[in-house]
């Protein structure tokens, strides 16, 4: 029930200390402050690290072989192993309901490609039509290669946009036109964006049969790429996504005489795992922030507590009255308990409003790497008004406990 006088009362202290109520209403107000903007920064720095997952197909592996570091089966180490055709068909074969696209990559080294008087140099890698969605590339003119030209063995490139803007002055079009790479003519297809920028679009694309086919690979192969079909929820893509990797590792390791603790002849890189690594470091964050901000509440709580014992001392003997005039213990409480709540509840929603604000117009100029867009939801904002309520009974409780505690005799005697 609204009670004029209390309220009267709570103005009436508060007008008489302002400084000190300012003071300690600040630091309450900085805490939650301080919370929320770290709170803010965690969350920038996971959509940041999303957005650099999103470069590629969310749960691609991609499957690399080196030297062996051990002697197995009377093989020296050293040797260096390279994937053939048959270890990608026998892994598609073997997981084809499983596998949502796939390509095995063969890697073209010193690619010069030239076009008139215009040359470079530039990653060029023999790939299947898949390949297109593995790297998330969308084509902003023509198209990507497709299963006939890697049946047909058709010499036909995909530029990357740099390559385009490189080789083709004034806006000419490449569509139709010749390039040379290493001095035998493709047709150019397509240009393709890449979301990973300039670094993503300095490369050119062929059907991986005629890479294999016109510059003498055989059958050999550099690394293969896939990705798994769509699961329920992270944890099941992860678990999904180990288990192809063990069994694929185990198989490459059997297949081309590898010690199975080797593990520098295989290497499989597992995005998702990767992914889960810098979520849980950003969770870790989170919690960090959490704290950091919490202690700073716990401080300016302290603060209030404070100056709580101060008005109680104060007003000791108008206690002392009040008791002796018939109140009970409950309506001491409350009284010291109002005024507490009631200023660090103004408090902190001062520093939140502040803090919201700021992250509201100063975070979408926020443009680095791995931070995007720091915000705050609004589960958070509402877990940030139990606290402040929390805290102001906390900060009043045992200052009002205290009170209710005094003796009407020994108030009545305070000077």
């Amino acid at each position: 029930m609204f009670d004029l006088e209390r309220w009267q009362e709570i103005f009436e202290t508060i007008s008489k200390n302002k400084l000190r109520t300012f003071l300690t209403g600040l630091s309450v107000a900085s805490g939650i402050f301080i919370l929320i903007v770290l709170l803010g920064i965690g969350e920038g720095m996971r959509n940041g690290i999303s957005s650099e997952f999103q470069n590629d197909a969310a749960n691609i592996l991609f499957i690399y072989t080196g030297a062996t570091s051990k002697e197995y089966k009377g093989m020296n180490p050293g040797r260096r192993i390279v994937m053939k055709n048959e270890d990608y068909n026998h892994t598609v074969a073997a997981n084809i309901d499983n596998l949502e696209y796939k390509s095995s990559v063969h890697r073209i080294w010193g690619g010069m490609v030239n076009y008139k008087k215009e040359s470079g140099s530039y990653r060029v890698e023999g790939v299947y039509p898949d390949y297109q969605f593995l790297e998330n590339a969308d084509m902003i003119n023509g198209r990507f290669i497709n299963y006939t030209d890697y049946q047909k063995f058709e010499k036909v490139v995909v530029l990357g946009r740099k390559v385009k803007n490189d080789l083709f002055k004034n806006n000419e079009d490449p569509l139709g036109k010749y390039v040379q790479i290493k001095d035998i003519n493709f047709k150019v297809i397509g240009v393709y964006t890449d979301p990973g920028g300039e670094r993503e679009e300095s490369r050119v694309f062929i059907p991986i049969s005629t890479s294999q086919r016109v510059f003498s690979a055989g059958n050999n192969i550099n690394y293969m790429s896939f990705t798994l079909q769509k699961e329920d929820n992270f944890e099941a893509a992860l678990a999904a996504s180990n288990k192809f990797s063990k069994e694929l590792e185990t198989y490459l390791k059997d297949k081309h005489t590898i010690a199975p603790d080797d593990n520098r002849a295989v290497s499989i890189n597992n995005s998702l795992e990767n992914a889960k690594r810098f979520y849980d470091l950003m969770d870790m964050i989170k919690f960090f922030f959490w704290g950091v901000g919490i202690c700073t509440i716990i401080a300016g709580i302290v603060g209030v507590s404070n100056i709580m014992l101060i008005i109680v001392k104060e007003r000791t003997r108008e206690i002392g009255i009040r008791k002796a005039l018939g109140a009970e213990p409950l309506s001491i409480i409350l009284m010291v308990l109002h005024e507490s709540i009631f200023v660090t509840t103004i408090a902190g929603f001062t520093g939140l409003i502040f803090s919201l604000a700021l992250l509201e117009f100063v975070g979408p100029l926020i443009e680095t790497q791995y931070i995007a867009n720091p915000s705050v939801d609004f589960n958070v904002a509402v877990t940030t008004v139990v606290i402040l309520v929390v805290a102001g009974a906390l900060a009043g409780f045992f200052p009002a406990w205290r009170a209710a505690r005094i003796k009407p005799i020994v108030a009545l005697r305070d000077e």
